[in-house]
């Protein structure tokens, strides 16, 4: 046993023999430490005087000055915290008694009358003092903040505690998500939620996790993408869709990529990509002006303006340019691959022609996408779920915002051709037997639900956690999941 933790539980057999409980099971809260702040800070030495505000609070100790018979402590309540004085004289004797087998982190409530120091700091004068929870663990860093990433992520209690950067993260991330919820509510869309474990894994190119139901003796698949299910709700007549929920994807982990994750996926019958991509333009502009205030953010040292209209360009077109390669003989995959070949190792070129354009996009074009920008036109053989483009019939009506360098959304026109949908599904099949593991399987029901008739229709995903990485500024993803995958320790 660590020695500190001996040290604070001995503590707490001596407030035991004070006939103090160290875990109650409530206390009376009247006064957020925010609120006496907002209410009380303007106030100067002689009007709290004569105010004679009482208040009742309670928080975390967060540091501790003594001073013979008396001291000044500081509280943190989550939110903020504030300076408390405790005398001897004003205290009862047990009260006074219990201040002293205090540490920091120790959670107590506290009532008492403010007032103000010679240095102007509000403060609370204790007359009651209330013993809530024994912490036996010291707070990281004297207060001054947790600075190991590693230690922040799996403990992310700690890091809430002690960082105020982490806890605005959180907020800024809740007020995201009540945003998005209120722009598809005024809208008239639905929210719905469909499951998260599927026979068949569909909706998105990933590998999914795999586990077992005891009952059913069948394998079963959590979610990669909730589309295909959301895909049927329209199918039975509703016309606008959404969902916020998880997803699960067994891929590896980096600064934008967690195998668990969050997506809004959104649906709407009798639109197509380009209303889509003006939608897209809308809900941005929306959560500028509530989370912002302005339609600018600072991302990796980079200024970046999301005032609409974003830029629009084709996939192809993009990898011709970056790459310099003629678009015609990114169409011919053996020209491809021999262009490949030049740039690539060969155990890194993929089996597929798909395949091989993803790398290719990922390698030239990705990172220099920072300005918000829709790509657009994506080839078939990366879009088995979208509907053939009106101009080319190599390509589909699919786009992607990419901003900063990442992917933000995916959308396109709805493939809603029963025929045709089998056959992609087909085409992903064989790409699977060529290697691609990440390919869709053939969703027999799905393809029985479009037989039943789907009308035109539009959708789209956004990842949420990159999205409130570009809203806080945070270059890595686990900074604003709360409980991020991470490997466990030895």
């Amino acid at each position: 046993m660590e020695e500190h933790v001996k040290i604070r539980l001995e503590k707490i057999e001596k407030i035991k023999e004070l006939g103090i409980k160290c875990y109650p099971y409530e206390f009376v809260l009247k006064d957020l430490v925010k609120d006496i702040k907002k209410n009380y800070s303007h106030l100067n030495r002689e009007e709290l005087e004569k105010e004679k505000k009482e208040v009742r609070t309670a928080g975390r100790i967060t540091a501790i000055r003594k001073m013979g018979k008396s001291a000044f402590l500081h509280i943190f309540d989550g939110e903020e915290k504030i300076q408390i004085y405790i005398r001897k004289d004003v205290v009862s004797e047990k009260d006074f008694l219990l201040f002293k087998l205090l540490d920091i982190a120790d959670i107590i409530g506290v009532s008492g009358t403010l007032f103000k120091t010679k240095s102007e700091e509000l403060t609370i004068l204790i007359s009651d003092l209330k013993f809530l929870t024994k912490s036996l663990h010291p707070l990281p860093e004297k207060w001054h903040g947790l600075q190991d990433k590693e230690l922040r992520f799996r403990q992310r209690y700690l890091d809430l505690i002690v960082n105020e950067n982490s806890r605005n993260i959180v907020k800024k991330r809740s007020d995201i998500i009540k945003n998005i919820r209120m722009f598809f509510y005024e809208k008239d869309y639905l929210e719905v939620e469909t499951p998260m474990m599927h026979p068949i894994p569909g909706g998105a190119s990933a590998k999914p996790f795999i586990t077992h139901h005891n009952a059913l003796s069948i394998d079963l698949y959590l979610r990669i993408a909730p589309e295909l299910y959301l895909k049927r709700l329209l199918v039975g007549g509703i016309s606008k869709v959404f969902e916020l929920n998880r997803n699960f994807r067994n891929e590896g982990i980096s600064l934008m990529h967690n195998p668990e994750f969050t997506m809004l996926e959104f649906y709407e019958l009798y639109k197509d990509f380009n209303y889509y991509m003006n939608l897209t333009e809308e809900l941005i502009l929306n959560l500028n002006n509530k989370i912002l205030g302005n339609n600018t953010i600072n991302f990796k040292g980079n200024e970046i303006s999301l005032t609409p209209p974003f830029r629009k360009v084709g996939y192809m077109n993009l990898i011709s340019e970056k790459a310099g390669i003629p678009v015609e003989e990114l169409w011919e995959e053996e020209k491809l691959s021999d262009f490949m070949k030049r740039s690539f190792k060969e155990d890194e070129i993929p089996p597929t022609f798909g395949k091989k354009l993803d790398l290719m996009f990922d390698h030239f074009v990705e990172k220099d996408l920072i300005e918000p920008t829709f790509v657009t036109n994506y080839p078939k053989a990366i879009s088995p779920l979208s509907k053939e483009s009106r101009t080319d019939i190599r390509e589909t009506e699919r786009f992607e915002l990419f901003i900063a360098g990442m992917e933000i959304a995916n959308g396109f026109s709805e493939l809603n051709d029963p025929v045709e949908q089998r056959r992609r599904f087909e085409a992903q099949a064989k790409d699977r037997e060529k290697g691609d593991d990440e390919a869709q399987l053939v969703d027999n029901d799905f393809i029985t639900a479009l037989e039943h008739g789907m009308p035109p229709a539009a959708g789209e995903g956004i990842g949420i956690d990159r999205l409130v990485m570009l809203y806080t500024g945070a270059e890595n993803i686990k900074e604003v999941i709360l409980f991020p995958s991470l490997r466990p320790k030895e």
